[in-house]
């Protein structure tokens, strides 16, 4: 009976893995047909099947997206988004700098699908002003939104389920993880810049346009975007301590939501209306699925397959998570492959008899975070945005994401390689301060360089504009 469970149980997880990634049915349903399969069938309990769900990832979701949602109609954000490219003085190059560091910062203070649904309108209404092509924009911002995600605990959806699943809190992603995203951040942008340099021109009198932009005139409620705003800061804040007082991410993100709802007095229904519920049962009908794996027995049988080619050797086991998630990440949705990897490495510590596995973890939320950048299908907020784009009249095909993504995802793991490496092996303080430190020097001295490139690229306006006249 267990071997024919088991044989279930990998059947039912495979054909709903592939229907995921075939997009053929939307892969809410398809995550709830498997998980309905494996209860009808009784390889899982419906008793069994609750205590499999992480109601920590859950509530951390739900409790920011009611947060976000009630303060998106303010404007907000859009407010941001164009006082980013005033600064920039309507300046392509710079424009796309600007708007990339508030994707990637946004990213890592909310999540990265939230960030692209409120970064993709804005960005193609100011390229269309500056008559320029919103594709570097979009890609730019798609690789910096994945890349500043990588940061924090909320950032991305693979973190959230890791630091659910964990003792991580909200510190421990920020501290080891924050210094190798700098480092990832800055030359990724500065490879992008030379990639798209050419390409980038505008005319003074657009650039005047974006000038004379009013950034105070999207605000269209101040009184509820400063109660936004304070909320948000105080449930980031929350986040930071949330260890100390021992309270879950999740009680911290509902209790933010509950907070601004409260304060705000916006209809309850409304508010609720915000919450992507498709996301959420997604996640509920995964962790099903993926339970009837551990419950099984096929979770341990494939943490003793791996312990016996890794030899047990965790700084070996750690590189071949990294660079496996990254790879596999690269093609199919980083969430349902991060749902199956949890249990797996879980089992790999009690095998392994592993008292500290944090060096996995950190190894499975890099290759999967960076690994989104390997392909527009590689995670969610890729696919929002391109969605988003091509209804705009944006087309972002596959091997025009591929070409640019993919070498610059590579590039990224190579680096989380060296950095892994070394916190592995030397002392992490030092590492961890060593590694910011070189991120930031990295910043000033390719920032120069970069300088010349924004003035090359007001010559050529300059002198389109002199020929053409």
């Amino acid at each position: 009976m267990a071997v024919s469970s088991s044989a279930l149980a990998l059947t039912v997880f495979f054909v709903t893995y592939a229907v995921i990634v075939s997009e053929k049915i939307h892969r809410t349903v398809a995550a709830f047909a498997g998980a309905v399969l494996v209860l009808l069938s009784g390889v899982v309990a419906v008793e069994e099947a609750v205590n499999y769900i992480d109601f920590n990832t859950i509530g951390l979701l739900v409790g920011m997206m009611l947060v976000v949602g009630i303060a998106r109609p303010t404007g907000i954000f859009e407010y941001a988004a164009i006082k980013a490219s005033r600064l920039a003085r309507g300046e392509p190059l710079l424009v796309m700098v600007y708007l990339a560091f508030l994707t990637a910062v946004l990213s890592a203070l909310l999540d990265n699908v939230t960030t692209v649904l409120l970064m993709v309108p804005v960005t193609l209404s100011i390229t269309r002003m500056m008559g320029v092509s919103p594709t570097p924009y979009l890609i730019t911002e798609i690789l910096a939104c994945n890349i500043g995600g990588a940061a924090t605990l909320i950032g991305d959806p693979p973190n959230i389920m890791i630091g659910g699943a964990t003792h991580l809190g909200f510190m421990d992603f920020a501290t080891n993880l924050t210094p190798v995203v700098v480092v990832v951040y800055t030359l990724t942008m500065f490879i992008l810049l030379r990639i798209y340099s050419a390409e980038l021109r505008t005319s003074p009198e657009r650039q005047r346009k974006i000038m004379e932009m009013d950034e105070n005139n999207e605000i269209k409620d101040h009184v509820l975007a400063g109660k936004s705003l304070l909320v948000l800061v105080l449930t980031i804040l929350g986040f930071t301590v949330h260890q100390l007082v021992h309270l879950e991410s999740s009680v911290i993100a509902l209790g933010g939501a509950t907070i601004l709802m409260a304060i705000s007095r916006v209809d309850p229904e409304r508010a609720l209306h915000a919450v992507e519920w498709t996301v959420i049962f997604f996640f509920l009908g995964l962790f099903v699925v993926v339970g009837a794996l551990e419950e099984t027995g096929v979770m341990e049988a494939a943490a003793r397959l791996a312990l016996e080619k890794t030899h047990g050797a965790l700084f070996e086991t750690g590189l071949f998570i990294l660079w496996l998630s990254a790879l596999a990440s690269s093609f199919v949705d980083n969430i349902p492959f991060v749902a199956a990897m949890i249990p797996l490495i879980k089992e790999m510590g009690r095998l392994g008899a592993i008292k500290n596995i944090d060096f996995l973890w950190w190894s499975l939320s890099l290759g999967a975070c960076l690994g989104g950048n390997g392909t527009i299908i590689a995670a969610s907020a890729n696919l929002v945005a391109a969605g988003m784009a091509e209804r705009g009249g944006v087309k972002i095909s596959f091997l025009q994401f591929l070409k640019v993504g993919f070498p610059l995802m590579v590039m990224s793991v190579a680096i989380a390689t060296l950095y892994l490496a070394a916190w592995f092996t030397l002392d992490r303080a030092t590492v961890l301060w060593g590694t910011l430190a070189f991120g930031a020097a990295l910043s000033l001295i390719l920032g120069r360089f970069n300088r010349g490139v924004y003035t090359e690229g007001r010559s050529k306006t300059y002198c389109d504009k002199k020929s053409s006249s």
